[in-house]
């Protein structure tokens, strides 16, 4: 195993930690992954049986992308997990990472026939940048890998109807810090429409002109590799676990 893979499998790792400390793990339902850099479509996703609290780099298992077991392991992977992951690391190059949440916000906001509304900064930086994809039953038909691809185009973040979140990644930290906001403006959105409900005030709604300038805005920040250090900081001081 060479240098590049096992720093993957590192911060990959730590992603799976990250998501848990921030209350954003399901389980065993949902599912991290990133492509190992190299020339071969390989990428690493979680196994089967082992909890996000519980992640460490030599558990991840290694794909290729017609979903060959290339690691040495006696589990196994979700199913559901490889046809999304590899229908997106498939076709988008520039996806290193792939996140995918079932939270209760994200899985609410996906329910809601307007999904993502844009009236707060943070949820401006995915105005005209989030897809959606409607919802085909539990991800194990390898046909919905075309859908996938097909809805996200090239936006970095999808909103699954019904069912979750996803963001992509130039890199981990891009695609984390991608979930987090998203995760975020998720929760204050189902804040303020319940607060609206509540008090009968009208929800302020910005111009698209505001919208797009507020996108190009964060477009041009770059996402994750400030934030990447200091999470690491935060995570090891619950734990370094996840490095081995």
């Amino acid at each position: 195993m060479d240098n590049l893979e096992w720093k993957t499998r590192v911060d990959l790792a730590a992603a799976f930690r990250l998501v848990d400390l921030y209350g954003w793990s399901d389980m065993l339902a949902t599912h991290l992954s990133a492509r190992i850099p190299g020339p071969s479509d390989h990428f690493l996703i979680n196994p089967m049986g082992v909890l996000f609290e519980e992640m460490t780099a030599s558990d991840l298992i290694k794909l290729d992308i017609d979903g060959n077991i290339l690691s040495d392991t006696s589990r196994s992977i979700n199913p559901a997990g490889y046809t999304i992951h590899s229908a997106i690391h498939g076709a988008r190059e520039d996806a290193m990472c792939v996140i995918h949440t079932h939270t209760e916000a994200g899985m609410a906001v996906s329910s809601l026939e307007e999904g993502l509304i844009y009236t707060n900064q943070d949820a401006m930086q995915f105005y005209g940048h989030t897809a959606y994809h409607d919802f085909e039953g539990i991800a194990l038909d390898l046909s919905e890998r075309e859908t996938l691809v097909s809805d996200l185009s090239d936006n970095k973040v999808m909103i699954l109807r019904n069912h979750g979140l996803l963001t992509t990644g130039h890199t981990i930290a891009d695609a984390w810090v991608q979930m987090y906001f998203l995760e975020k403006v998720c929760k204050a959105q189902l804040t303020l429409l319940s607060a609206a409900a509540a008090t009968g005030q009208k929800v302020i709604y910005p111009t698209k002109e505001v919208c797009e300038h507020t996108a190009k805005q964060y477009e041009a920040a770059g996402c994750g590799e400030r934030e990447w250090p200091s999470l690491i900081r935060q995570l090891d001081e619950v734990t370094t676990e996840y490095k081995y």
